[in-house]
């Protein structure tokens, strides 16, 4: 299984980055969709999920509003739309895959698979 996640780089606080995740080696429609994101001297929090099979997403509170996940299954791909980034959103964004449905999504401990990340800097 591999997870390819693309698309960062540095962008000015108020502007946005679309990061792409394409996946290999799994069936990608049986899976729920995740992005993570670890920032420098903190821990891994979650950022955004897609469920598999419903089209119902969920987000963090600190992104909610300003990101958007979406899917291709049949391009075996998540999207990450980012908006009116803020320094805050710095950080490595990770993709990761999970067979888990509603409980634990929040938790990467729940993820099977997991990109190698993207960095997303975004200056002042």
């Amino acid at each position: 299984v591999q997870l390819q996640a693309s698309g960062g780089g540095l962008v000015q606080a108020g502007g946005s980055l679309r990061l792409s995740c394409a996946a290999s080696g799994l069936s990608f429609s049986t899976y729920s969709m995740g992005w993570f994101r670890q920032a420098p001297g903190k821990e891994r929090e979650f950022v955004a999920h897609f469920r598999r099979n419903s089209g119902h997403t969920y987000y963090a509170d600190s992104v909610k509003g300003r990101f958007t996940i979406s899917r291709d299954n049949a391009a075996n791909t998540v999207y990450l739309q980012m908006n009116s980034l803020t320094p805050e959103d710095t950080a490595v964004y990770y993709c990761a895959a999970t067979r888990v449905v509603l409980s634990g999504i929040r938790d990467a401990g729940s993820y099977n698979y997991w990109g190698q990340g993207t960095l997303v800097t975004v200056s002042s």
